[in-house]
């Protein structure tokens, strides 16, 4: 959004709690799943492309769907989506030769998912039906930056999408849109979550910033199966090109996004959801999926303040951990050495490269951590406190080096396996 920023200036210079997390239904029958994006514009939507075509494809594994992208709008068309279920845009909408087909498609029942830019337009009357009728939101009014992680509310608890979701969920990292229309006015829309009250201010610009009101952020249009969500938008530096949050790092959305794509999918008989894997009474190795080195507690200390570093794995007590429930998805993680000793985040800090050491457990939120499974059985471990990733500093491979806090990326240095 920073060259979509600067646009907009130079166009005004020139015109004027629940226990757990319950684990999203395999689909029934599998279904295929089409993405469109460009691929072209803004360095943060270019790597949500890229993230969602690494993410989508193994969560499909999981959850019995596939899942392709192209940038070929031209199979917008009814041969080009035969044997398709559900298509989804990534970050653009329909060039204008392409809307024609893609209403067909809606109004002959067809499924779709959109995401943040795919309902950015300043001129919603070029094509009223898709921005006014359909997402129902008008031209677009503000954005939120820098992107943020925020509280929303789940406005409609009874939706497919909201399946086993508690009253509040934590999004990912994203800059935030609003819209020239009240969704709370038109009685197609029906709003399923929007910012909760107590993530104000939204934004760290204060020139940027939401103080108050309501911002829905996901809905669906009554009349089609739709689902349209506001994130997509990582985290980056621009100087370096690189990310510095994920748009899949919260378990909460996640799951938002994969009940919401087996209702799409046509999913409304499936298996039983599945309990969560972790065992809080048993004890586990922890090893880093880039290293293979074990989570391990320096020189096997029992104090306060005992550092958290990476070594190989030698079974001892050292290296062994138990996630017991906290509140929500969160646990604490406790070391066997001295189990009232748990993962903590030095100084309760928010900071990238916080260390983590163990500290006796008094409750902390930087003492808690969300386990979010990834597509291959692996996890990586959210801070409670600061939104940010349990992770070993520059990917070293190297023993003794001590574990820290970063801002989630989906790099194998934040992700491990239990054993």
């Amino acid at each position: 959004m920073r060259l979509l920023r600067r646009a907009l200036v130079a166009a005004a210079v020139l015109l004027a709690g629940v226990t757990g997390t319950a684990i999203p239904a395999r689909a029934a029958t599998p279904f295929k799943v089409l993405a469109f994006y460009n691929g072209t514009w803004d360095a943060a939507h270019i790597d949500f492309d890229k993230e969602a075509r690494d993410w989508f494809p193994k969560a499909g594994a999981q959850y019995g769907f596939t899942w392709e992208a192209t940038t070929d709008w031209s199979r917008l068309s009814a041969a080009g989506l035969a044997g398709y279920q559900v298509i989804m845009f990534l970050d653009d909408a329909p060039p204008a030769d392409r809307r024609a087909a893609f209403q067909q498609y809606m109004q002959n029942g067809g499924a779709w998912m959109g995401f943040h830019v795919s309902a950015f337009t300043t001129d919603a009357n070029s094509w009223s039906w898709y921005y006014n009728s359909f997402l129902g939101s008008g031209n677009f009014v503000t954005n939120t930056w820098g992107p943020t992680a925020e509280t929303l509310r789940i406005e409609d608890r009874t939706h497919p999408s909201a399946a086993g979701l508690p009253a509040t969920i934590q999004s990912s990292v994203s800059e935030w849109y609003s819209w020239s229309r009240d969704l709370r006015q038109n009685p197609d829309i029906d709003i399923l979550a929007s910012i909760d009250a107590s993530s104000f201010p939204v934004g760290t610009d204060p020139n940027q910033q939401w103080r108050s009101g309501f911002y829905p952020l996901m809905w669906t249009n009554k009349n089609y199966k739709m689902l349209y969500a506001n994130f997509g938008h990582n985290g980056m530096n621009y100087d370096t090109n690189t990310r510095t949050s994920s748009t899949f790092a919260s378990a909460q959305q996640n799951q938002w996004l994969i009940n919401g794509l087996l209702w799409l999918g046509g999913a409304g008989t499936s298996t039983p959801p599945q309990t969560p894997t972790i065992d809080p009474a048993a004890w586990y190795s922890i090893v880093n999926k880039n290293s293979g080195k074990c989570v391990d507690a320096k020189a096997a200390g029992t104090t306060n303040g005992t550092a958290i570093q990476q070594y190989t794995c030698n079974g001892s007590n050292a290296q062994q951990f138990q996630f017991a429930t906290t509140t929500g998805d969160f646990r604490r993680v406790n070391n066997r050495g001295n189990s009232a000793q748990a993962l903590d985040v030095t100084n309760v800090s928010t900071a990238d490269n916080a260390p983590i050491q163990t500290w006796n457990y008094s409750g902390g939120l930087n003492q808690q951590w969300q386990p979010v499974a990834e597509a291959d059985g692996s996890y990586h471990f959210v801070n409670r406190n600061s939104g940010k990733c349990l992770d070993v500093p520059g990917a070293s491979i190297v023993d003794g080096i001590q574990l820290v806090q970063y801002a989630c990326n989906g790099t194998a240095a934040q992700s491990f396996q239990l054993r």
